[in-house]
């Protein structure tokens, strides 16, 4: 019988392959591009978001402060009313009577989490597409990473099955289900990769990174102990209380999250799209270093489904400061304009471009195969 041996998962110092995933990696998934998130919340497509409180006093204000018309689908952008928000809230002003400034916080975290709600309304299921994905990596070169600007967890998910026979997550943050307090006992069921493991002796998993640049939808981050917690299964939000929710096991009662070291009510840790990005968040700043890093130490990267929006300016200068001039770019998206191709020849001349969508790139065996050599 194979016998559990401990084994140390170590990372090359040059990291073969990149992958820096943006919106349209998860799109055909039904996950909503950043362009049809207000659409998505402001139609009335739904009924949970409309209804309950939360939903309610978000619409009123952007109703209230922005002009719109449903029949012409002309929506404002959600920089836009982001964008309008952190105006008020770093000059320290209020917009009125009916908004101050306490108010207008109170708004942002609402939208902040109406978003989380939204995306996770299309993330409860495997993704097929990011199954195939996984699939590649781990059968033709494991020396691979991934940065992702997305905050659901299907890339995650699809992952499961190939948990501990090939390999484990490091979200390269140190998660609270790290600590071996017994407050945390019940959450102590993620394994660091970055310590020993127990394996079957037969097997060689490899540690893979996952750096959400932009937070995700299971972290839940404690602004009293400044640490998170990784709830892979648990990511609702209750919008009448504004609550993180968590269901016990057979009996699926429901529970309200709190931090289990100091009872502190968790927050989200999502970085919503603005033009004026907060980027001094102790997680953000670490995973912005950790993204550094492995783009330094890469022979290839690859942007699939990625517009580098105008919003993602930290985005922009985190590669364009960490990109030598010999690096080889490849730039993989549905369309390609102008505009988009200069966007990125501005982060390296030599970027080439292929004219697919992911869902196609993944199925393109030559194609992965020829990138992950």
């Amino acid at each position: 019988m194979p016998q559990l041996v401990e084994k140390f998962l170590h990372y090359s110092p040059i990291r073969d392959v990149v992958f820096v995933l943006g919106a349209g990696a998860s799109r055909p998934d039904g996950v909503p591009l950043q362009r049809d998130m207000l659409p998505t919340i402001l139609s009335g497509g739904i009924k949970e978001i409309e209804e309950t409180e939360i939903g309610k006093i978000v619409i009123e204000f952007i109703k209230n402060n922005f002009e719109f018309n449903p029949e012409t689908k002309s929506y404002p952008h959600l920089e836009a009313v982001f964008g309008f928000l952190d105006y008020f809230l770093e000059r320290n002003e209020s917009l009125s009577s009916q908004y101050s400034q306490e108010k207008l916080r109170e708004i942002k975290e609402y939208l902040i989490k109406i978003i989380h709600y939204t995306v996770n309304f299309q993330t409860d299921k495997t993704s097929q597409h990011y199954q195939v994905f996984w699939k590649s990596i781990i059968e033709k070169n494991p020396n691979t990473s991934v940065i992702t600007l997305n905050y659901d967890t299907l890339l995650e998910q699809a992952f499961e099955f190939h948990f501990k026979t090939h390999g484990y997550i490091d979200y390269c943050i140190p998660l609270m289900n790290y600590e071996k307090l017994p407050e945390l006992k019940q959450y102590n069921f993620w394994v660091n990769p970055r310590e020993p493991v127990f394996v079957d002796e037969t097997e060689n998993p490899f540690p893979f990174k996952i750096i959400k640049l932009h937070g995700s939808l299971n972290w839940k981050y404690c602004n009293c102990c400044n640490q998170t917690l990784l709830t892979p299964w648990d990511r609702n939000i209750d919008l009448n209380k504004g609550k993180f929710l968590g269901y016990t096991f057979p009996d699926k009662q429901e529970y309200e999250y709190r931090c289990p070291l100091d009872g502190t009510e968790f927050q989200t840790l999502i970085m919503p799209p603005s033009y004026l990005k907060l980027l001094h968040h102790p997680i953000i700043t670490q995973l912005m270093n950790e993204a550094s890093r492995e783009i330094r130490n890469a022979k290839k990267i690859v942007f699939v489904g990625y517009s580098l929006s105008s919003a993602d300016v930290h985005i922009k200068a985190l590669f364009k400061k960490s990109i030598s001039s010999e690096k080889e770019i490849l730039v993989i998206n549905p369309k390609k304009k102008e505009s988009f191709e200069l966007n990125y020849k501005s982060l390296n001349r030599n970027a080439c471009f292929i004219e697919l969508p992911f869902e196609d790139f993944v199925e393109d065996k030559k194609l992965i195969t020829q990138i992950l050599s």
